[in-house]
C-alpha cells in the first residue's frame, strides 16, 4: 500500500489514511480504504466502463467514473446502479502538462476553498490505484442517502446555451453577469446566493481557475426552492494549460467600466470586482468583506499546499501563481473607461 503522512481528503498532518473528519464528511461515517483495487489503465477497452463513463461525462472533458461504496472499498457503479460518488483519474489527454497531478490539484483547491474561505464545496478526497496513481473522489451532493436524486441544472442549460445553437465551445460563451441574472430571477434567497456566487468568481480568479465555465456552476432544488449548488471542479488550471483569467469569453460583464489597470494590462484588479459586485446587486460593505479576504495569501492556504499530494515543483508553481494573481488584484486603479 502507498504510504502517506497526510489525510488524503482534508490534508491534515499525521494520518496514514482518511481522518475521522474525512470519514464523516466524505463517507458518511463509513471506514473506507484510500486504496482502490483496480487500475484505470486496464479499463480503457472495457465496453461496460465506457458505458459507465458516458452516464456522467461529456465528450471532450476529463474522464469521470460513477462509483459506490461497497464494504470498505470504492468501486465503479454497475449498469442501473445509482452512483453516489464520482472518480476522476488524471486525464488521459497527454497534451496536458503534469496531467497526473490534476487529482491532487483539485483536492487542494477544493480544500482551500472550503477550509480557508468557508465556501460550500462538494466533499472530496484522493484515493490511489495499486500502481500509485492518484484519483480524485467526490461525493455526489445531488444524490441523497436513500438513493433519490435532487433536481440540478447547470447554467449552460439555464441561460440557454447548447452546442447545436452556439457551437462546440458553447459552455464558454457569455459572461458572469448572465449567471447572476438567472440567480436573481430563479432563487428566492437570491441575495444570499449572489454573495456566494460573487465569492466563487473572485476565488476562481485568485486561484487561477480558468475553466470556470457555465457548466461548472449549477442550481439545485432543495425543498421547493432553487439554491446555488456547492462548488465543484475547482482547480488551478494554470499548472496544466495556458489560459485566460476567466472561463467565460465575456469575462465579468461587458456592461461595466473597466479599470485603467484592466485596460492597460489585460488583467482585472480589485476595482473591477467591486464594480461587478455593484452591478449584480451586492451591498458594497458585504462585497468589500469578501474582497478583503483575497488581499493576501493566507498561511492556512500555504500550509494546505505544503501538505497536499502535489509534488514539490507543482507546490511551488501553485503558490507562485496565486501570489501573482493577488499582486494583480491589489493594483490600484484610479481611471476607467466604459466598455460598450
Amino acid at each position: 500500500m502507498k504510504e502517506i503522512a497526510h489525510c488524503p481528503s482534508c490534508l491534515e498532518n499525521g494520518f496514514a489514511t482518511y481522518s475521522a473528519k474525512a470519514v464523516k464528511t466524505l463517507f458518511d461515517g463509513h471506514t473506507v480504504s484510500h486504496m482502490l483495487d483496480f487500475d484505470f489503465d486496464s479499463l480503457n477497452d472495457r465496453p461496460d466502463i465506457g458505458d459507465a463513463m458516458r452516464r456522467i461525462s461529456v465528450s471532450g472533458v476529463q474522464e469521470k467514473f460513477p462509483a459506490v461504496i461497497d464494504g470498505n472499498r470504492i468501486r465503479i457503479a454497475g449498469e442501473g446502479e445509482q452512483s453516489t460518488y464520482i472518480l476522476k483519474p488524471g486525464p488521459w489527454d497527454e497534451t496536458l502538462r503534469e496531467r497526473k497531478q490534476i487529482p491532487a490539484n483539485e483536492n487542494l483547491t477544493m480544500q482551500i476553498a472550503s477550509q480557508v474561505y468557508g465556501i460550500q464545496t462538494a466533499a472530496n478526497g484522493i484515493c490511489f490505484t495499486p500502481k500509485g496513481q492518484m484519483v480524485y473522489v467526490t461525493r455526489r451532493f445531488d444524490v441523497l442517502t436513500d438513493g433519490s436524486k435532487l433536481l440540478m441544472e447547470d447554467f449552460a442549460s439555464l441561460v440557454g446555451r447548447n452546442e447545436q445553437n452556439d457551437g462546440q465551445n458553447f459552455k464558454y460563451s457569455g459572461c458572469y453577469e448572465d449567471i447572476a441574472a438567472v440567480i436573481r430571477d430563479t432563487v428566492p434567497a437570491w441575495k444570499v446566493d449572489m454573495e456566494r456566487f460573487f465569492e466563487l468568481v473572485v476565488f476562481n480568479y485568485i486561484y487561477a481557475n480558468g475553466d470556470d465555465h457555465l457548466k461548472n456552476f449549477s442550481l439545485i432544488l432543495q425543498g421547493q426552492d432553487y439554491r446555488l449548488a456547492p462548488a465543484y471542479d475547482l482547480l488551478n488550471t494554470a499548472l496544466h494549460v495556458r489560459g485566460d483569467d476567466f472561463g467565460l469569453d465575456g469575462g465579468l460583464s461587458p456592461n461595466i467600466a473597466k479599470s485603467d489597470v484592466y485596460v492597460q494590462t489585460g488583467h482585472p484588479c480589485r476595482l473591477d470586482f467591486e464594480r461587478f459586485g455593484a452591478r449584480i446587486g451586492l451591498v458594497k460593505a458585504r462585497a468589500d468583506r469578501i474582497l478583503d479576504k483575497y488581499m493576501q495569501l493566507p498561511d492556512t492556504a500555504i500550509r494546505l499546499c505544503q501538505c497536499s499530494f502535489l509534488n514539490d515543483k507543482m507546490r511551488r508553481h501553485y503558490l507562485r501563481t496565486v501570489s501573482e494573481r493577488i499582486a494583480r488584484f491589489k493594483r490600484v486603479s484610479d481611471k476607467s473607461r466604459l466598455i460598450y
